[in-house]
């Protein structure tokens, strides 16, 4: 399973949903929504300023992420965006990777 950092801003149509459903419903439904396609919500936050949704997810890969955040823009009730993260474990294995060569601009 892949890690997501997800940030989340509600339109004024889904400021008003939110309103009436409750955030517990919305918990619910994001769960269900983050299960159908295989993956499971590790944790969601609510602040306040211009991100409004926090979200750990776990999910199979890019691709799942990438449905998912299509279907809930295409709502048309909350914008996203999304950010693949890493474990401590998960960046050591990526900083041992060998033979990567990058010329600095201006190099």
């Amino acid at each position: 399973m892949a890690k997501f950092f997800i940030q989340a801003t509600y339109t004024p149509e889904g400021v008003q949903g939110l309103i009436k459903d409750g955030a517990k419903r919305r918990v619910d439904a994001v769960k269900a929504l983050m299960k159908s396609a295989g993956g499971k919500v590790e944790s969601i936050h609510w602040g306040i300023g211009a991100d409004e949704v926090f979200m750990v997810v776990d999910l199979p890969d890019n691709t799942a992420a990438a449905g998912i955040c299509a279907a809930v823009s295409a709502s048309g009730y909350v914008t996203l965006s999304t950010t693949p993260i890493l474990t401590a474990e998960e960046l050591d294995k990526a900083l041992t990777v060998k033979g990567l060569k990058y010329r600095g601009p201006g190099e």
